[in-house]
């Protein structure tokens, strides 16, 4: 059977939606056998009985290819709508003139309803009518002169088209509602359970490392206010009762000031906007894990006494942080050298996250000591894409 993206559908497709394939190959069938029929009755009638047999001929083969291993393509079905239209317009090169201005059945007779039915099932109601505009335009070119027989089947066929497109496109729609319905149900659930186990064990972990860490001070208040914060957003993502806002707490705007208040110590000043600086949090995080890196770099290698002061800047366009420290400094090329030895401290974890968000890093040694690392993030950036 051929692979094909219909095909993929059709395993996931609404009830519905397979029986009317399945009501497809017996309207085939059917067809076919009427279709046989009516030339068989009428046989005395047809100019050249010959040619009659053989479209019949072309028309069972092709039913009993379906039949037998069916295919639910557009070309398939677009092949099976150019064969009915052939078998209507050739009707012509086999019956005498009168007979087919006195209202006489085509060869095909219904046959070609099935390519019509089929393209209402895989394109939906515009697709239902355009195979039967299809149809009629062929049975109205056969007779020439329209007669009431060639008008009543051409709305037959149209009611047909549509009324079935249509219906397929409203099990389809529903289909993909109740999918979307238990996917959120099952998502519920699994919350549900997770809240259950974040509540007995890790909430209540980080809600004591927040408060041993507050009082003891010094560098574990720093460790408690991170702790506070993850308490924080467990606590959103476990009594989020909205989906949307589930994931809006993880993923949502968030507010860089917050974030990094955890920095401050007597050893680091952060200098940051009155207003709030909003990005979502993805970036913000990785924003703040690579000043968090600047920071770590002054502690291990600027001196036992340096200072560092973190600044940060919001002009609208763009995000500017600046890490200044008053330390030795760099000596030249101790950057390349690193890189070259396979410590990424400052190339990956600093460099890296901001070239990953779009951003820039830059790091600067002044000549007289310290060192300066600037961090620039536009708001048009990878972190709206």
């Amino acid at each position: 059977m051929d692979a094909s993206p219909q095909l993929a559908a059709l395993a996931d497709e609404h009830v519905l939606v397979r029986g009317l394939w399945r009501g497809v190959d017996v309207f085939r069938c059917l067809a076919l056998v009427y279709a046989a029929w009516s030339v068989w009755h009428r046989h005395d009638e047809v100019a050249q009985l010959t040619g009659a047999l053989v479209i019949v001929a072309v028309l069972t083969a092709w039913t009993l290819a379906q039949t037998i291993r069916p295919v639910r393509t557009i070309p398939m079905y677009a092949a099976e709508l150019a064969i009915g239209c052939s078998a209507i317009l050739a009707t012509r090169l086999v019956d005498h003139e009168w007979v087919i201005t006195g209202g006489a059945k085509t060869v095909p007779s219904i046959w070609p309803s099935a390519a019509v039915v089929g393209f209402a099932v895989l394109l939906g109601w515009r697709g239902g009518l355009v195979a039967a505009a299809l149809v009629t335009l062929c049975s109205f070119i056969e007779v020439q002169e329209p007669t009431g027989n060639t008008v009543t089947n051409s709305v037959l066929v149209f009611l047909v088209g549509g009324c079935i497109g249509y219906c397929v496109d409203l099990a389809r729609a529903s289909h993909a509602a109740l999918a979307e319905a238990m996917r959120l149900e099952a998502a519920r659930a699994e919350r549900d359970r997770l809240a259950r186990t974040v509540h007995d064990g890790v909430l209540q972990t980080l809600a004591f490392i927040h408060r041993r860490a507050s009082e003891l001070g010094g560098e574990a208040a720093r460790l408690g206010s991170m702790a506070a914060e993850q308490e924080r957003i467990l606590r959103a993502l476990a009594s989020s009762t909205d989906l949307h806002a589930l994931r809006g707490a993880a993923d949502g705007p968030t507010d860089l000031r917050s974030l990094l208040g955890h920095v401050e110590s007597s050893h680091v000043q952060l200098v940051a906007p009155g207003q709030p600086i909003p990005l979502e949090r993805r970036v913000a995080d990785e924003l703040v894990a690579a000043i968090e890196a600047a920071l770590d770099n002054v502690r291990r290698h600027a001196g036992p006494e340096a200072r560092a002061w973190v600044l940060l800047d919001d002009d609208g366009s763009r995000i500017k942080v600046t890490v200044r420290d008053s330390g030795r400094g760099l000596p030249e090329g101790r950057l390349e050298r690193a890189a070259a030895e396979g410590r990424l401290g400052v190339s990956s974890s600093i460099v890296g996250r901001l070239a990953d968000l779009g951003g820039e890093a830059r790091v600067e040694s002044g000549p007289t000591g310290g060192t300066t690392v600037r961090l620039t993030l536009p708001r048009t950036g990878k972190e709206h894409r």
